[in-house]
């Protein structure tokens, strides 16, 4: 991988030749403005928790942004240090690591955020973005410690399949720019999919896109007991299901279709893909799903 001194130097080569007539000042900000890449960025992940790491992990796997420029906290650092061995930089100290960076990803348990917030609030910059991915943390609750001008503040609800880069994540924000909201969609859009709500929808994206993980997995459960049962053997039951899961949804999200459109494609007349599927629903299938959400819905409202 080129060297971030060489590819400075290279860049700066270029420019020098294109804008000649430029002035110094002129020139640091074309270059600044346009040619700065994302991988000179600066982040700071506080909480070395499972999704901290994933988030990590996945930025340097996707070569998003260097390694050396991307910082993990934890109290107890060995318990992150394969991280280290990446080359990301490893703190005990929130308040330090939040210091001259760039994105401050928020990613603690939710009974330590408020604590957490007041941590590393001296540290804090207007020229800094702050993304909570902390379940329940609201725009609001940030707000009411780190005030409305410290710094740009966006929420993020990914799940668990971040850990392979492929999560859905929703993002709401209040008081950033098009540009920093396009800097944070561009971050998730390393580690899956990703997507800008209003924030009043965020937890219907958490049942949906988060709680959905398990809703998925418990159909390819099923589906692969069923497949016990006409006859394969377990592990290769799962294997058919979920891969027939996943080329199903590939099929919904590279080709645009609704998913009606694609199950005509496969329901011929008296065949046994429309008898299994009519079977289902007199058992209540599509109904128990959404009554599911509706459910998990209502117990995150209680809450």
């Amino acid at each position: 991988m080129i060297s971030k001194s060489a590819s400075v130097d290279a860049c700066t080569s270029i420019l020098e030749l294109l804008f000649s007539n430029y002035s110094e000042s002129s020139f640091s900000s074309l270059y600044t403005q346009y040619l700065l890449p994302d991988t000179f960025m600066k982040i700071t992940i506080i909480g070395g928790g499972n999704l901290g790491v994933a988030i990590a992990e996945g930025m340097v796997e996707s070569q998003f942004i260097t390694a050396e420029n991307i910082t993990v906290t934890r109290r107890k650092l060995s318990k992150i240090s394969h991280l280290g061995e990446l080359g990301i930089q490893l703190l005990s100290s929130n308040s330090e690591a939040c210091r001259d960076v760039d994105i401050v990803i928020l990613a603690v348990k939710p009974y330590q955020a408020k604590a957490v917030l007041v941590e590393i609030l001296p540290s804090l910059s207007e020229k800094q973005i702050l993304v909570s991915v902390i379940t329940g943390l609201t725009l609001a609750e940030m707000t009411e410690v780190v005030g409305v001008s410290k710094c740009v503040l966006f929420r993020a609800m990914p799940n668990t399949a971040i850990a392979i880069r492929e999560s859905m994540t929703c993002i709401s924000t209040k008081n950033a720019t098009a540009t920093q909201s396009s800097q944070i969609i561009d971050l998730f859009e390393q580690l899956g999919k990703a997507v800008v709500i209003e924030e009043e929808l965020m937890e219907a994206a958490t049942v949906l896109g988060a709680c959905g993980i398990a809703y998925a997995l418990r159909f390819v459960r099923a589906a692969s007991q069923g497949g016990i049962e006409i006859g394969f053997g377990a592990e290769i039951a799962q294997l058919i299901a979920s891969q027939t899961v996943k080329g199903a949804s590939d099929l919904l999200l590279k080709k645009g279709q609704h998913p009606e459109y694609e199950i005509d494609k496969v329901t011929t007349p008296k065949g046994c893909t429309i008898a299994g599927l009519n079977e289902m629903e007199h058992r209540g299938f599509s109904s128990a799903l959404i009554k599911g959400v509706i459910t998990s819905y209502k117990k995150i409202e209680k809450n």
